[in-house]
């Protein structure tokens, strides 16, 4: 999951490098690097261990001429964050440079071929051996650049996005991609290499994607006019690209005047589901139309199973829906942490649906799990937030989310659009099966309708949450509670908080509390009710009365005009009455806003926490 970023063209390389670099720097911020080759044909590499700016500072007074580079920002997989470990790595003879996202699972035994063969590492990084290996095979088979990475990737078990430069030829830049995402960005006369657009949105639209063991050659050369670029597979096979057209504006990828991207974000809520919902939610013909379920209708009726598998914030999502089409659909579900789904033996039948959820849709566990169900031969559709994303390429059908790019690393607004794409989808399936009442079907389609408007009451109270926050910045723990629909709520809600304030915090089923987590209640033990009036409200109540009972600190997430729990609770925030399948999406907004002030209280970085990353795709 690291960030890499590549240039080939007519203007001087290293601006756009570094400009690059901080846009990907939500992938990883360990360190930060990029090779040059300069007018004079010098290949340099500057490196740093931390963040881009790091590197910006390191590379003031450096050479950093040319119109040709390569760039990298790092989360650290194999070695320890340091600048030996930094991307870009030189080859034996500094002849070639290698960035690299992913990871080579069989470096181990490459590497000690090439040490008997007399390489030598400098670094301890997977990347470092497969730019050793490249070399090695340049010069063994006598071949060229293209044919030698080809050869090389042959040998290589694992996932990797490259980019490789050789100084002997400084007209041509050489990426691929197996398993880690890569976007090649066409402009007039230059070429633009990412590991997502966010690079290339301000430069050119158009865009390549490429696919699994593709390897693409881009050359520019203004005194022999020379423009083109050349795809294949690494089995020498020549391949027709594919040009798609980025719907992405720059200012997306901006603050736009928010002190940080999460909040930003948080704040973007009503807008997101708007777009989510756009085109396919119809209040007043009282319709839902989902073109992935539409077109494959019989799938999802005939599933005597559904599984739904993802990782982190979009498995919280999948349990909200496991709620959802178990209530609406009557279909057993299954939801699944997609890191565990893919190393068991799971029993998966061909009339399985299976539901892949990821942001990103470059989840590396997630991927692996739909390939894994595909080979058993289910149905597989993706709920994902990024066009032309491998999950989505491998998938039957599916839903894209359309919330825009999500900068902060905590997930936000991704986690609500991902929660009402999967609730109307579980609203279609139980309005064609007949096992949800029409009059039922129209009182969600009505509410779904009035959702942003209803979260855009709930951002008004950001404000109070921020005050009570700073109350909180003592505590080295926290317990969510919730049922039902909101368990799900309170366990994203605690994973909101570790991810950024860095305090514990546990998600667990209200009535579970008695059975263990009560004995840590105290007066240090702040206490998180997730308590909408609907379902099992007298439950939860009473679960409050224990909490205070041991002198607990509560903080609870109310309806509009609750005159229960507003007089127990130590603090209380209200969201609007709704359809209990949708209360989901107005109760987390108050826990988003609640970890975000808490972490800015602390001072902790809100948007680029400590040792986390926006896009998992490595294991």
């Amino acid at each position: 999951m690291c960030g890499i970023v590549g240039y080939i063209g007519k203007r001087k390389a290293y601006p756009v490098l570094i400009k690059g670099l901080h846009r990907l720097e939500y992938r990883g911020y360990d360190s930060a690097g990029v090779a040059l080759i300069n007018n004079a044909g010098q290949l340099n590499i500057y490196k740093a261990k931390g963040k881009v700016s790091e590197l910006e500072a390191y590379a003031a007074d450096k050479d950093t001429g040319g119109c040709i580079g390569i760039a990298h920002t790092r989360w650290a997989t194999h070695g320890e964050p340091n600048m030996v470990n930094a991307h870009p790595h030189y080859s034996e003879s500094e002849r070639l440079a290698i960035i690299h996202n992913g990871i080579i699972e069989n470096y181990a035994v490459l590497k000690a071929g090439l040490q008997a063969e007399g390489y030598t590492f400098k670094s301890d990084t997977d990347t470092e051996v497969l730019v050793q290996l490249i070399e090695y095979t340049q010069l063994n088979r006598q071949a060229d650049l293209k044919t030698a990475v080809q050869l090389a990737l042959q040998q290589v078990v694992g996932a990797y996005a490259i980019a490789v430069l050789d100084k002997e030829h400084p007209d041509t830049l050489i990426a691929a991609r197996k398993g880690s995402p890569l976007v090649v960005g066409i402009g007039e006369d230059e070429y633009f290499l990412a590991s997502d657009a966010t690079p290339i949105v301000e430069y050119t639209d158009k865009v390549i994607y490429l696919g699994d063991e593709e390897v693409v050659v881009l050359t520019v050369n203004p005194q022999l006019s020379i423009l083109n670029y050349q795809l294949s597979t690494i089995n020498g096979v020549d391949k027709t690209p594919e040009i798609k057209r980025l719907e992405l504006s720059l200012s997306q990828l901006e603050k736009g005047g928010y002190p940080h991207f999460m909040l930003k974000e948080i704040f973007e809520q009503p807008r997101t589901l708007t777009d989510s919902m756009r085109g396919r939610v119809n209040v007043r013909q009282d319709n839902i139309a989902l073109s992935g379920f539409i077109d494959n209708k019989d799938r999802f009726l005939n599933a005597k199973r559904i599984i739904i598998t993802a990782c982190g914030t979009s498995w919280h999502a999948g349990l909200i829906a496991m709620y959802a089409i178990e209530e609406f659909a009557q279909i057993p579900v299954e939801v699944e942490y997609s890191s565990e789904f893919r190393y068991r033996k799971p029993v998966i039948n061909k009339d399985d649906v299976v539901i892949a959820i990821s942001q990103s849709g470059e989840t590396a566990d997630t991927l692996a799990a739909i390939q894994l169900a595909k080979q058993h031969g289910a149905f597989i559709f993706s709920i994902c937030n990024v066009v032309g994303a491998s999950i989505p390429r491998l998938s039957d059908s599916g839903c894209y989310t359309h919330v825009g790019p999500e900068i902060g690393v905590a997930s936000t607004k991704a986690f609500t659009a991902q929660v009402t794409a999967l609730t109307m989808l579980a609203l279609c399936i139980g309005r064609e099966k007949g096992t949800l009442t029409k009059e039922h079907f129209t009182r969600i389609v009505s509410e779904l309708g009035q959702i942003p408007n209803k979260i855009s009451r709930v951002l008004e109270q950001e404000k109070r949450i921020a005050d009570f926050a700073k109350t909180f910045t003592y505590a080295q723990n926290f317990i969510y509670l919730g049922r039902g629909y909101n368990y799900p709520v309170a366990m994203e809600g605690a994973l909101k908080l570790k991810e950024i304030s860095y305090i514990h915090a546990e998600g667990y089923p209200a009535a579970e509390m008695k059975h263990g987590p009560i004995a840590l209640i105290s007066q240090e033990m702040p206490v998180v009710v997730v308590a909408p009036h609907c379902g099992t409200y007298e439950k939860i109540v009473s679960n409050i009365q224990e909490i205070k009972a041991r002198k607990g600190k509560v903080i609870a997430v109310v309806t509009d005009g609750d005159e229960v729990v507003s007089k127990i609770a130590d603090y209380i925030i209200e969201v609007p009455q709704t359809e209990e399948c949708l209360t989901p999406l107005l109760t987390v907004i108050p826990l988003q806003l609640l970890a975000y002030h808490i972490a800015v209280v602390k001072g902790c970085d809100v948007d680029q926490p400590r040792n986390l990353a926006k896009s998992v795709t490595v294991e």
